[in-house]
Parts: structure tokens; sequence; C-alpha cells
């Protein structure tokens, strides 16, 4: 592994067109286990100029029945819960407009052969919902046990919308993109080299005095974000770099579920298996090991037992004992990575990880996906439900196990 080096991480915004599609859909997987905390679902959205369109496979109590029918109302629930994240977002211009955009729901039953292979019978426990490999990661270089540039890249986005709708910078419209490189020297990060931050604007901030404001706001935010020191007069810039950002989000470029994967994760700084997460129930183990990974791999690091911890799993579709555990500390571990790897197979809690042990040691069975949908799923602050896999309650027993 280098120990001095550039790396470079980008995230994308809650206006985003394909995170506009993933929010729409974990708000669809949210509504579903609000009425059914078993619910199946594999929800697909297309975003365009002024169209949003769902498809995929769904099953529940209270949603659809055997026959295919949709229950009294769902229908418009559905309808009501896209046009209100769309709003919610921030949309209201001609070209998306959350009140008057066209929708299209093309949503059906789960297929029944796949059912087969999931649902639970006679002495058959629990299958996954599909075949794959799922990665987790953690390091050392942010509080937060994520890749410094991912997570300083989520950070400057979040904080761009938390100003936009709070209205300190009422010139900001809801697409916006960030890039941050850092350089490494000893394998820490030390300085960024180069920003890169687009977002739309009002009409007008590409010119003259308010393009000077943008700017200086931009930079103020990046400032605020990265550690102090970080940014120099060496650090190379690139605002809004096209000149003119107006026509944004699903008009300015169709949008679908599980096109930010890397984003969504570790910004390129870990493997990734390929599957999506948002819009999937938590039977599908592309979402759920792929939050067990990460859960490990964190408590590991923050037991001190590494520094940096990647961790993988496979499963085939309707087994549910994973196919393979792999534990790599990429030399940073206090112990041997065999010795992890038999920890975790021996914490009873953790059930052997299988999908159902999964779902019910993170208690994944609950509508908290949404607010994943946007900034990462990783590297976020627990509270109540909501990302648990980022709890760290583990690691008294990862100690206890290596005893």
């Amino acid at each position: 592994m280098r120990s001095n080096y550039l790396f470079t991480s980008e995230s994308v915004s809650e206006g985003h067109p394909d995170k506009v599609s993933d929010q729409i859909s974990d708000a669809i997987v949210d509504l579903f286990l609000s009425k059914d905390s078993e619910a199946r679902v594999a929800c697909e959205t297309l975003t365009t100029t002024q169209r949003v369109v769902l498809a995929g496979e769904i099953r529940g109590n209270g949603i659809m029945d055997k026959d295919g029918e949709w229950a009294p109302g769902i229908e418009q629930e559905i309808e009501d819960t896209v046009r209100g994240i769309v709003r919610e977002i921030g949309y209201e211009q001609d070209g998306f407009h959350w009140k008057t955009l066209t929708f299209e729901n093309h949503l059906h039953g789960q297929s029944a052969h796949i059912a087969q292979g999931v649902d639970a019978s006679g002495n058959k426990d629990e299958g996954a919902g599909d075949q794959g490999i799922m990665f987790g990661y953690a390091c050392d270089e942010t509080p937060d046990l994520m890749p410094a540039p991912i997570d300083y890249s989520h950070k400057i986005l979040a904080q761009l919308a938390t100003d936009r709708k709070n209205g300190t910078a009422p010139f900001l419209e809801p697409d916006s993109k960030s890039q941050v490189t850092l350089r490494y020297d000893n394998g820490k990060p030390v300085a960024c080299t180069a920003v890169v931050v687009s977002t739309q604007h009002a009409p007008g901030y590409d010119t003259g005095d308010k393009e000077a404001e943008l700017h200086a706001y931009v930079k103020g935010v990046v400032n605020a974000i990265l550690p102090a020191g970080f940014v120099s007069d060496e650090t190379e810039w690139h605002i809004n770099p096209t000149g003119t950002f107006e026509i944004g989000g699903p008009d300015g470029d169709a949008g679908l579920t599980g096109r930010k994967i890397i984003v969504d994760t570790y910004g390129g700084a870990a493997p990734h298996g390929g599957g999506a997460f948002s819009g999937k129930d938590p039977t599908k183990v592309d979402r759920s090991a792929a939050y067990i990974t990460r859960y490990l791999a964190k408590n590991i690091v923050a037991a001190g037992l590494a520094t940096r911890c990647t961790i993988q799993l496979s499963y085939a579709i309707g087994v549910s004992k994973p196919l393979s555990l792999y534990v790599d500390t990429h030399g940073t571990g206090t112990v041997d990575d065999a010795k992890l790897e038999d920890a975790i197979r021996s914490i009873d809690k953790l059930g052997g990880l299988t999908p159902r042990a999964i779902r019910t040691h993170l208690g994944l069975n609950k509508p908290i996906y949404r607010q994943s949908a946007s900034y990462g799923h990783f590297g976020r602050t627990p509270e109540g439900d909501a990302f648990p896999w980022e709890r760290t309650d583990l690691v008294e027993e990862l100690k206890a196990a290596l005893n």
C-alpha cells in the first residue's frame, strides 16, 4: 500500500436526479414497512422532465392482496409520498414541480418463485433475497470512521442544502455535486489539493458580483468543514466550472435508482459488491449485508483492533447461511485477521449473519430508509431507530471473543 498519494471522492446532493430517484424509492420502502414490517419491496424510480415513474415488485399485508389488487387508498398514498419527497427536496421549477409533474405507478406483485426461495417454511430458514457479495469498511481518518474525501464531500453538500432551506443561501437550487482531493502523507490525509463544487443556482449568479457572492459562499462552507490547515493557497478551486448551472435535477438529466453506489458507500476507498441499496427491503442482502459489514468493520476499528478494516460477506439466493466471511485489516490489525473472523462467528447475537439475524440485530424492519438515501448511508450519527449500523455497541463483545 502506498503511503504518499492523492485520493479523490465525490458526492451528489439530494436534488441530483439519481438521488431524487433513490429518495423516492426509499420513501416507498418506508411507506410499505410502516404497514407491514415483513413487506417485500423492490422499487425502482425513473425521474425526468416533469415525470416520475415507479416500477418493481412488492408484497405485503395492507398493501396488495395475493391476486395483485391494491389495498383501498394505497395507490393515492404512494402518489402523495412521491410528490411529498419532491416538494421536500425543493423542486418547484417549470421543468420539475412536485404539484404538476406526471406520475406513473407500475409496481406489481412479487414473483412467486422469488418468494418461495426467500420465505421460511418447515425446517427451512428464511433465505437471502438474492446472490451476491457485499463489503463493509471503516478507517480512523475521521471521527465518523470514514475515508476523509467522501466524508467531507458529503458534508459540503449537506451544508449547502441546509443553508438553501433555511434562507442563508437563497440563491442555491437543489441540484449540486462536490469532489474533494486530499493529499496523503504516511497514509494519513494532511491537505486538500483540489475542490470541485457545482451547484444549481438562481438566474444571474453566473456573472459579476452575484457570481462572486456564490463563490465566496462556497469557499466559506468548504473552509468550515475541512480540518484547519487543509485548505491553502495551493488548493485548486473549481466552482461551477461550466459557468452557468440554472437547469438541473430531473429536468437537466434523467435520474434512476441505484446509480450512485460509490457515493452511497466509501467514495471508492473500499471495494463494492455492485448491488445498490435504495428501494429494497432488508431481506435483500445487497442492503442488509452491506449494513452489517459496515457495522462489524466500524466496531473493529472503534475497538482499537485495527485502524483500517474491510469485510466481505457472500450469499446464495434462498440460502440463509453466508457462503463466506472475509476480514482484512490491511496490516493494521492488533490480532490476526482469521481470529477476527472466528470472533465474529462466535458472537451469538449475530446469529451466524443470516438475513433474518442481521435484520433482528440491527432492527432493520422499520421505516428508516428515506433519510439514508442522500449524503451517504455510512458515517452518519445513529439517532432513535435510524442508522443502527453506525452504532459501536459490539466493541466489548469483540474484545471478549478474542480473549
